[in-house]
């Protein structure tokens, strides 16, 4: 018998959005998980507002809807807000009931600025690691270093003469030009930096991420970003395993590629009890360089297996440049650049997480 259509459904729903969404779904063990840290934060977050006023955005909806973003990759928070609006899923996850009305796009950029300001993700992702059932997963004496290009919301027009010259054409014309990041800075985003990733490839304005990744079972356990130079890669290196290893109590090691193998950098490291698990650099180089890292740290057997697990913190960058919002930027500013890129390592360990737990 053909079933009657109708082109209009009906006016009420008597379905909650729980039971909608599947008993396997993956963002049901997510959202349990999310749930208890927000709960533990619960005072953090409280000293972040007013106690008289009109009522903001709550915090623990406006990070869980920062985190449907990176999950699904949505590239504003325009169209977060029109997603939120039709999607039950994301209302769910959120806390959103079916009848509730969505914020205004501006509204919720501004209070994700308050979390920003009050550091509030770096607070998330260190009462993440602390989870009961996160921190067996953890190991706190072996670790991994690394950092990547994030591509900054520019345009190469925009990278003008800091003295406000060669401003004739708007600069559509910078081909056979001598561009520095001393003499020239961008125009809409200052913050960023030209940067060239290997002779041969094309200069972007760009920042760096940098994130260190324990060796048990790959999570991101601390990151931070810096304007892209040379020599930013090692600063930030020593700047986050001098914590680990302070956090530690005891000698640690740290697996790098060979861009960390130089002579002053692996002094540094051992002076901050971390043994240096570096990649030797081997290639024949005009100028001379050799590797600062001989057998007496190769010989071991350690060196072979922190090598090994190095390269599992390229699935960090790989899911949050395929999947999360790291391959380009939709922020101006190194403070809220930073943001996004630890919103990011937050997004890849909670989907690893129940995984791990299960498993």
């Amino acid at each position: 018998m053909r079933g009657a259509f109708s082109d209009q459904g009906g006016l009420f729903s008597y379905i909650a959005a729980e039971a909608r969404v599947p008993k396997d779904h993956p963002l049901r063990a997510i959202r349990a998980l999310v749930r208890g840290v927000l709960n533990e934060l619960n005072r953090s977050l409280s000293g972040l507002y007013a106690r008289e006023g009109r009522p903001s955005i709550p915090p623990e909806q406006l990070l869980s809807a920062l985190l449907l973003q990176v999950f699904y990759g949505i590239r504003s928070e325009r169209q977060l807000m029109e997603q939120l609006d039709y999607n039950l899923l994301y209302r769910w996850f959120v806390g959103l009931s079916p009848d509730d009305p969505v914020w205004d796009p501006s509204v919720f950029t501004k209070n994700r600025d308050r979390l920003q300001n009050g550091e509030v993700f770096a607070k998330f992702m260190s009462k993440l690691l602390n989870h009961p059932q996160v921190r067996p997963l953890l190991s706190d004496e072996h670790f991994s270093v690394d950092g990547t290009l994030i591509e900054a919301w520019a345009s190469q027009k925009s990278f003008r003469p800091k003295d406000g010259s060669g401003d004739d054409d708007g600069g559509a014309n910078f081909h056979g030009q001598k561009r520095k990041n001393d003499t020239h800075a961008s125009t809409t985003d200052p913050d960023s930096r030209l940067y060239r990733k290997a002779a041969g490839r094309e200069a972007k304005l760009c920042y760096m991420g940098h994130a260190v990744m324990e060796n048990r079972h790959g999570l991101a356990v601390a990151g931070m970003v810096t304007h892209a130079t040379g020599t930013a890669e090692r600063g930030a290196s020593e700047t986050m395993l001098k914590a680990k290893a302070k956090q530690a109590g005891r000698r640690i090691t740290a697996g790098e590629d060979k861009a960390y193998d130089t002579a002053e950098h692996v002094t540094k490291l051992r002076g901050l009890n971390v043994t240096p698990h570096v990649t030797q650099y081997n290639t024949a180089s005009p100028r001379g360089r050799q590797s600062a890292i001989d057998t007496r740290t190769t010989r071991h057997q350690g060196y072979g297996m922190s090598q090994s697990r190095r390269a599992m913190i390229e699935c960090i960058f790989g899911w949050g440049k395929q999947h999360g919002t790291m391959r380009k930027t939709k922020h101006r500013g190194i403070a809220r650049v930073a943001t996004d890129f630890m919103l990011n390592l937050i997004a890849y360990n909670l989907i690893r997480i129940p995984k791990l737990v299960a498993a």
